[in-house]
């Protein structure tokens, strides 16, 4: 005998999937909402704000009106372009100091501190405890006349040579360039610090052990090895002490002399006593263009994209 079996019904079609809700892939950008509508009012805004006042032109008594008067910029640089070469090289001086002090402290830190680690950096960042303002004044004292650091400076006949580099004047350390280096020296330097040692703690020990093994010589390990893979904090270091110093005008203000006042000081006075907001705004942006031009050239230069 033979039986019959029918066949089995065709199955229904499955109902197609549902797409993945589309609601969880708003949540970062609900997250950078806050951030970005922080930076549109409190940064976009003001600086749009600032570009209109630059092309302004009137008074305080009569307003002032947006005439689009681009000669604002042009009779700005000529007129105060000794201010800004100034601010570039006190500034550029006062990063190569910071890198030169900074790096030797920021090595230590990384690799011999040891359990004395967490307490060197609690004395690098120990000045942020206190006002910028009170830091600064401090160096009043130190390099006041006849302080022990200007007699240190002339028993060493070192004021010789800064008198010839024209950093100091005489027998006198305060007021004079070297005083202004000086203070912006001290202020930022942490902020060279804290990048070099980040990027130098990421540095993997074995690495080391690697060149010595193949009989490299510690200067050679730290010129092939070291140095190298610390140059995104090399870069985020100088950039993070130069940008606020060539705009600095407290040390300036506090250490210094007429002879020695930054572009940052000329933009306070045009704010503040003269009134002369287009001005005033014109060297804002220029100041702002050139560290931004500076900037992007050096960093195509290092050769290094990865800051810390």
């Amino acid at each position: 005998m033979t039986t019959l079996t029918k066949a089995a019904p065709p199955e229904a079609d499955e109902p197609p999937a549902k797409p993945p809700r589309k609601r969880g892939r708003l949540v970062p950008y609900w997250l950078l909402l806050p951030g970005i509508l922080w930076l549109l009012v409190f940064f976009a805004l003001p600086l749009v704000y600032q570009a209109s006042t630059s092309v302004q032109t009137g008074s305080l008594e009569e307003g002032y009106k947006v005439t689009w008067h681009f000669a604002t910029y042009w009779d700005a640089l000529g007129d105060y372009w000794p201010q800004f070469l100034r601010s570039v090289i006190y500034a550029g001086a006062a990063t190569i100091l910071c890198l030169l002090l900074g790096y030797p402290l920021a090595y230590l830190i990384a690799f011999r501190a040891g359990r004395w680690r967490n307490l060197i950096l609690v004395l690098v960042i120990a000045p942020f405890f206190t006002s910028f303002l009170i830091r600064t004044l401090a160096w009043k004292t130190i390099l006041a006349d006849g302080g022990p650091v200007v007699g240190a400076l002339n028993n060493l006949h070192l004021l010789d040579v800064t008198n010839w580099l024209g950093a100091t004047d005489g027998d006198r350390v305060l007021a004079t360039p070297l005083a202004v280096v000086c203070g912006l020296t001290y202020n930022f330097l942490p902020f060279m610090i804290l990048p070099l040692y980040t990027s130098l703690e990421r540095i993997d020990s074995r690495l080391h052990e690697a060149a010595g093994d193949l009989y490299a010589r510690p200067s050679t390990t730290f010129r092939k090895v070291t140095f190298p893979l610390s140059m995104p904090g090399v870069v985020s270091g100088t950039l993070l002490t130069f940008i606020p110093a060539a705009g600095d005008y407290v040390n300036a203000d506090l250490l210094g002399s007429t002879d020695t006042r930054m572009v940052g000081n000329v933009i306070q006075t045009q704010f503040l006593r003269i009134l002369d907001y287009p001005t005033a705004a014109a060297l804002s942006f220029i100041l702002m263009a050139a560290i931004l031009f500076m900037v992007t050239f050096y960093i195509r230069k290092s050769g290094t994209e990865d800051l810390v």
